[in-house]
Formats: C-alpha cells, structure tokens, sequence
C-alpha cells in the first residue's frame, strides 16, 4: 500500500509592514492607528520622515528573513513573510499556504518579546483569515515569547561586541550602552508589566552574553508616539545630557526589540538620536541591525522547529537543509 504524500507544512514571520510609497503613508497609518485617520500634521511629519529615509525597508528585509529561513529547510516546508498592515498580508499569505496544501504552520512575531496586549492583533488577524479560508485553513501554531533563544541573545551580543569595536581603543572599554525598546503610553505599560520584565531580562542577558558590564549600560525607551498622554521614561533623549554631565564622551545605542532596519531605526535612532548624542557633545554609534544575520536566522530556525514540533514531529536536518 502506498502512503499518501506528506502534506507541507508552513512558517509564517509576522511584522508590522510599512507603506509601499510616500502616497501610501496616509493608509498605512490609518491602518496602524485601528482606521483613525492622522490629522494632517501628523500626517505630514511621517510622509516626511519616510522621504528623508528613502522609504522603509523593513518589507524587504522580512521577505530576505523569510528566504534565509526557508534555505534552512527543505521542500516541505513553505516559509513566508507576512505584513499585519500592508503586503503581502496575513489574509493573503494563509490563502497562499492553503492552496500548497499546508496543513499546520507556525506563526512567529518578529519580536522577541510578546505582549498578549500589544501583540493579540496579529492573532487576530489570523482567525480572521482562517475563519475566511474555512475547512481548507492550516491550523496555526503562535510562537510566544523567544528572547531567551540563546542564538538570538548572541546575535545581539555580536552586534553589540562589533559596535564597541568601532570606538578607539582608549575608549572602547568605556562607552556605555543604551538598549532601547519602542516605548509605550503609561496607561499601557502598567497592563503589561510581565512584557516590561521581558524587555529588561532581554537588555541584562544581552548586556552578559556581551561582555558589558552592569552599571555601563542603561535600558531606556525610544520612538514614543504623537498621542498624547504619559509615555514611559526614560527616553534616550533624557539619558544623552546625563551621560555627558558623567563625563562619558560617547555612546552606543542597541535596539534589542528591533530586529530590522526600518523607520524607528533609520529615523528615529540614527537621525534623532544621533542629533540629540552629537548636541551632547557625545559621539555617537549604534549597532548593526540582524537583519539577515546567520546567528539571528539560527534562531528563527530553532523557535520555528520548536512550535512545528509541539505534536511530537519531529524535522530532521539533511545534508544541510531540513525535511519533515
């Protein structure tokens, strides 16, 4: 008797999505903002931010992410980028998995950290494209929170070990380092201080893994909103005068929520922080984003194996790729 082919499965890598053109950035923040539109002014601050940075390119990295991770494995499994507000969209890459006959995948938010508050939408968004594809939907696996992956935390560690070494050597030992994460409105914070804990068990396990000494680095928030209300502190823009009255003479910021180029880092850090560092009188530096880092796909690897493996199957590796 002939057993029936193995149906694939899938990997699905979830992130915000960003405007496809300087025209889109009105949708693009209607979306975000649960169909508000932005009043002008704010509407023209980000058309012209995303200007100043030739558009963001965070679509592109996640679906270079996307490729890196499907190399690791082999045909059975489908890995894909999906966008919670533009393309190519949660909706549209579940229709995609169900017309290659993917039975089950795993969902990973391209945040270390997870937040039921802050991350549920994209939970949602895929019901909601399950309950529309019906019986012939995968059934979906959500991976949580993966910080403690010990490939991410040294991806992290390299990068920052790598941003040091940018410094002089009479200084390199010095610098202090701000592990940032995007800041949030109080009244949200104060829902979610399991994420909080996250966030700050990140900064110190990235902060040993690289060598950088309690004491000479700091977390700190950044890219705080337009709505109004208290947001958490402290910004880095509070840290730099600081840092300077202690006498530091530079810094080195670390995004450790942020793992691709994209608006908050090629604006918010490497032009707003930059200026508020350099008004300081510090130098500034900040690390390399993972990108599409070996180390850093080691991990999407290890914690999609980890959700497609809950029901007992197991993937193997094969010549260097992976199979069902």
């Amino acid at each position: 008797m002939i057993d029936p082919p193995r149906r694939p499965m899938g990997v699905l890598l979830m992130t915000y999505g960003s405007p496809d053109s300087l025209d889109d950035v009105g949708r693009y923040l209607t979306a975000v903002r649960g169909g508000r539109a932005p009043d002008g002014a704010i509407l023209a601050e980000f058309r012209r931010r995303y200007a100043v940075i030739g558009g963001s390119p965070l679509v592109r990295i996640t679906l270079d992410q996307a490729a890196a991770l499907g190399a690791r494995f082999g045909d059975d499994l489908v890995v894909r980028a999906a966008m919670r507000f533009s393309e190519p969209s949660i909706a549209t890459v579940m229709t995609e998995l169900a017309e290659r006959g993917v039975e089950r995948a795993a969902a990973i938010v391209l945040s270390p950290q997870y937040s039921p508050l802050l991350m549920g939408g994209y939970g949602r968004a895929l019901e909601a494209a399950s309950a529309a594809l019906g019986a012939g939907a995968p059934a979906v696996t959500v991976a949580g929170a993966w910080y403690r992956e010990p490939a991410f935390i040294e991806a992290m560690a390299e990068r920052i070990r790598e941003g040091l070494a940018g410094f002089g050597p009479e200084m390199r030992a010095r610098v202090p380092v701000l592990m940032t994460a995007h800041s949030l409105p109080r009244r949200v914070a104060d829902q979610e201080p399991d994420y909080l804990a996250q966030l700050r068990d990140s900064a110190m396990r990235i902060a040993t893994a690289a060598g950088v000494d309690e004491g000479r680095w700091t977390f700190c928030w950044q890219s705080a909103g337009h709505e109004p209300g208290e947001w958490m502190a402290p910004d880095f823009a509070d840290v730099m005068p600081v840092l300077r009255a202690e006498g530091h003479r530079s810094v080195l910021v670390a995004p450790i929520q942020f793992l691709s180029d994209h608006l908050e880092i090629l604006y918010d850090v490497d032009i707003g922080a930059r200026e508020q560092a350099e008004a300081a009188g510090l130098e500034f530096r900040r690390i390399a984003s993972l990108n599409v880092s070996a180390r850093f796909i080691d991990a999407l690897e290890t914690v999609a194996r980890t959700a497609l493996e809950a029901d007992g199957t197991r993937l193997r590796h094969d010549a260097g790729r992976s199979v069902a």
